[in-house]
């Protein structure tokens, strides 16, 4: 494909998450029900004590085969501005509904991209030739994820050291960020963070906090995106899902799409 047609389509992209019907900068509002505005809610909501998710203007999920079938237009209609989907996991996993939902996600105009679990018994090559083996690489793709946490696999219970993991995910990043021509966003949790001190990693960061605004357990650590709940409710998804926010305005969404989408 020639380089303007491609430029085209990215712009297509970026206009069309700009009009997209997430409201607007103080739309997510504590309903009055739990969840963040009238349509996405949360079965176990928390008091976040005024440093709440819902005054962001950008959110969005994360999925695995575990949700089942999605209506992913009336996702996009509840608010819903971008979907991570898990893709892999170690060097030879990957998630069933992966595909499934990778195109239906793309039929729907909702940005997505994949994101692979890694694993402390491959090394950070051989699960980065799986992911590429797995994820198609398109424009207009979210970039990719590494998901950095502590297991609980049977088949690999073992915890390396924080510099033997660093070095691994490292190499991972280097080769999926040279095949997609953008970097990988480090997803983590609270304790593998402190565990492995990963703020000295060079990345942007998607967060899991669901007791506290990020602040508070990562002090310092500047983030993209902030998982919130692991238990929120989102029209067209049966059941609970993750949601996430953009730590920015509805204006610095374009702007990251635009400096963030696979070209």
């Amino acid at each position: 494909m020639r380089l303007f047609p491609k430029l085209l389509l990215g712009l297509m992209l970026v206009l069309a998450v700009a009009c997209a019907r997430t409201p607007e900068r103080g739309g997510y509002r504590q309903a009055p029900g739990p969840g963040a505005n009238p349509q996405l809610g949360d079965s176990a909501p928390h008091d976040w004590g005024g440093r709440g998710p819902y005054g962001h203007a950008v959110h969005g999920i994360d999925v695995s085969r575990w949700q089942g079938d999605i209506d992913w237009n009336r996702v996009r209609s509840a608010g819903i501005s971008f979907a991570f989907i898990k893709a892999t996991e170690g060097g030879d996993h990957y998630d069933p509904s992966f595909h499934r939902y990778w195109r239906e996600a793309a039929a729907a105009r909702i940005p997505r991209g994949a994101y692979h679990y890694f694993y402390f018994c491959r090394t950070g090559a051989e699960q980065a030739r799986w992911f590429i083996q797995q994820v198609p690489r398109e424009i207009g793709s979210l970039p990719p994820v590494i998901d950095l946490e502590w297991t609980h696999s049977k088949t690999c219970p073992r915890r390396p050291p924080s510099y033997e993991i660093k070095r691994e995910a490292a190499i991972f990043m280097e080769i999926v960020g040279r095949h997609y021509g953008q970097r990988p966003i480090i997803y983590t949790t609270v304790d593998f963070y402190r565990d492995n001190r990963l703020g000295d990693m060079r990345a942007e960061f998607w967060l899991r906090s669901v007791a506290n605004h990020p602040s508070v357990p990562y002090p310092g650590q500047r983030w993209a995106f902030w998982q919130y709940t692991g238990t929120g409710i989102v029209p067209g998804i049966r059941g609970n899902t993750d949601l996430n926010a953009f730590a920015g305005s509805r204006a610095d969404w374009v702007r990251w799409l635009q400096a963030r989408l696979t070209r």
